[in-house]
Order: structure tokens, then sequence, then C-alpha cells
């Protein structure tokens, strides 16, 4: 183990001397690849190293975004975080001075030591600006799954496993006019996902190896067919993306076509969500190996964020200050409560602008539906029931 005492003294002194304004990386995935090169030149390729932690910052968010980018900077660089005779052991502070974000790192191998320093500008403060919230409205509960909700004139569609429902607003309730059932060929797979689409009183409803069009008006009326078409994804009513969805999993699988035609391919993912920054457009898809995976507007790769999301994520129309936002659902299991917070990327670095939204249980879809606005779907784990949501993003003054 590293001594403790030589340990601190080696931090405490690292800090001290590192002065304010000194040269930092753009961004906290730059800061953390300038260490993780050094550790493993000192570990030795495909290494194992003991990774402990430390967070001296007054933001939660910096520290676990300088984690995040650490661990894949460790992990694409082929280097292993295990406690299991570990070649090296490694200490690493996150802390912080006025103009800047720091990550010390103190290795130790044998009777070698090293520490190192690399840092990050701060940039502005997105969770500061006063007044920006997420609201949360419950529209509709029921014991079934809710795949999706859309509003057309004619009132409220809700897609299940079983079937498309259209309701009618009677006073203050939704009441039931008419069901059309979904009569799949294959048995649906388990986690099932769907998707509804509006145009006017049109609507698409996407499913896994099924596609069915339909009207609301003059009655609910749809015809299904086997279909391997892409998806259609939206973000808010900026950008769009079509992706093949695998019929026999809940993700989709990498195949993606551009909003300009282009034909690219990327790892498999769950979700994509589109925001602006800086007058530039950026993708960003929320891989099934749980990192978020930046890309730009032709889908060329420019990075993986360092913040770590859940499975679910939802661009907006919103602008709430230099560029869009995105929401979010936290990472975490399907047996506990969840939360849905809005960001924005200020020099590809994902920012917190609200507090989180929380949630009776996990949120088991989310899906934009235009403007600023989002759909959630929660299964509230007191009840077993499932609970929709609109999800809105309000600018403050």
């Amino acid at each position: 183990m590293i001594a403790a005492v030589r340990r601190w003294h080696a931090v405490l002194s690292a800090l001290l001397v590192f002065i304010p304004g000194a040269t930092a990386a753009d961004d906290v995935s730059g800061a953390a690849r300038e260490l993780v090169r050094k550790t493993a030149a000192f570990a030795g390729q495909g290494a194992a190293i003991a990774l402990t932690w430390r967070d001296l910052t007054t933001r939660e968010s910096a520290a676990a975004q300088a984690r995040t980018a650490f661990e894949a900077a460790l992990q694409d660089a082929g280097l292993r975080v295990s406690d299991l005779s570990p070649a090296a052991e490694v200490r690493v502070t996150v802390s912080e001075n006025p103009s800047q974000f720091l990550l010390v790192e103190e290795a130790s191998k044998g009777e070698d030591h090293e520490v190192w320093i690399a840092a990050w500008k701060r940039g502005e403060t997105a969770a500061a600006r006063p007044g920006v919230a997420l609201e949360k409205k419950l529209v509709w509960e029921q014991a079934e799954q809710i795949l999706d909700i859309a509003f057309p004139p004619a009132g409220m569609l809700v897609l299940s496993p079983a079937n498309v429902t259209l309701y009618a607003r009677n006073g203050t309730q939704w009441q039931a006019q008419r069901a059309v059932p979904l009569a799949p060929a294959k048995p649906w797979p388990a986690d099932l996902r769907g998707r509804l689409r509006l145009k006017g009183t049109s609507f698409q409803a996407l499913l896994p190896g099924m596609q069915c069009d339909g009207a609301s008006e003059p009655a609910l009326s749809m015809v299904c067919r086997a279909s391997d078409d892409p998806w259609v994804l939206e973000s808010g009513s900026r950008a769009l993306l079509l992706a093949d969805f695998s019929a026999t999993r809940n993700y989709f699988g990498g195949n993606v076509t551009t909003q300009t035609g282009q034909a690219k391919t990327v790892a498999p993912f769950y979700s994509a969500a589109s925001v602006e920054s800086q007058g530039r457009t950026w993708w960003l898809l929320a891989a099934i190996d749980g990192k978020t995976r930046i890309f730009d507007a032709a889908l060329d790769p420019a990075g993986t964020a360092a913040i770590q999301w859940g499975s679910d994520i939802a661009g907006t129309d919103a602008h709430c200050g230099a560029g869009s936002q995105v929401l979010a659902t936290r990472p975490g299991d399907r047996d506990r409560p969840d939360a849905i917070q809005a960001f924005t990327m200020i020099d590809r670095a994902l920012e917190p602008l609200t507090e989180a939204a929380d949630f009776p249980g996990p949120v088991v879809a989310l899906w934009t539906s235009g403007g600023t606005a989002a759909t959630a779907v929660a299964r509230d784990l007191r009840t077993g029931e499932y609970a929709a949501y609109v999800v809105t993003v309000v600018c403050g003054g």
C-alpha cells in the first residue's frame, strides 16, 4: 500500500505548487488522457491497477465526470482496474482552483512513486442559471406496460404491448374510445420498446419487427405489417436520425442514416439526442456499454462524454442559454427510483442545467415529443403500475 503520510504530503505539495492559470486541457477527457498516458508507461501495457478516488471539489458533477473520463481512458489504453495482484496502486484526487479543475494522481509500484497533475478549464457553469427547471406532469396510469403516448387532435394515444388505444377527454378524465389490437408474428422480445410518431391526425407505431400506420380521425384505424424498416429518431423538432432497431433485442444495432442521407455504422445504442452548442450540432448516443458517445452533425465520432447517464436520453428545442438541452436518466438498476435531468453542452463537456426531477421507479421509456417537451414512462415500484408523464424544460429569466 502507498504510505498514508507520504501520499498526502505528495498530494498537498502538488496542489500547492500548481499555479492557477497554468496550461490546462480544454476538457476533462483531455486531462484524463494526459494522466493515463503516464499511468500506462508507469504500470506497463495491459497491466491491472488498484484505483481509489478522493473528491475535494465543490461540485459533485465535476468529480463524477473526471472519474468517468479517467476510467474510460484507462480502458482505451488497455489498462484494467482490479484489486487482485495489481501492477500498480493509483490514487486520484479531484480538486479545483478559481480557474481550473485539477486531477492529481499518485502512483506506486514497489519502491517507485510518482505524482502527476493535469487540469481542465472550468468554463461556464450551466447549473448556475437561475430559474431553469424541469416540469413534469402526470397524464396517464395503467397496469399494463406503457411503451409511448402521443397527443393527436382527437385526444391521447397510448401504445401498449397488446394494442393502441385512443382516449378522449370527458371533463377532467380520459375516456377510452377505441382500441386496435397488435398481432405480432413472433412473441415480443424481453424488455419491449415501442414508439409513436404523429403527423396531424395520422400516426405510426414502431415496434420490433413491426410497423403500423394509422389515423385517429374520423375514428381510430390502423394497419400493421412485418417490417425491418429503420425507426425515425427525432430530437425535438430540429433533427432526426434513421436507425435500424434489433427485432430480437431492445436497442439499435448501429446502422444509421443521417438527415442528409449519409449511411453510417456506429456502436449499438439505446437512444439518441441532438444538442446545439456554440453554433454547431452534435449527436449523443447512449451506447449499450454504458458510455455516451459524441458525434458531429455528419455522425463522425467526436469523443466520449465524461458524464455517466442511464440508457434513455432525449433532445429538446429549449434554448436556456447558449445551446439546446438534452434530457437524460441517471445510471442505475431497474429496481430503484429514477430521475431525469436537463443538460447542456459547453466545449464538448455536458453540464447539468436543472435539478433532477425524481420518479417513483425506473424510467423505462423517454422519447422526445417535439418542442421543449418529452414523454417519460416510469414503473411505480410501490404499485407496479406504469405512469406516463410530459416533462418540459422551462427557461428562467
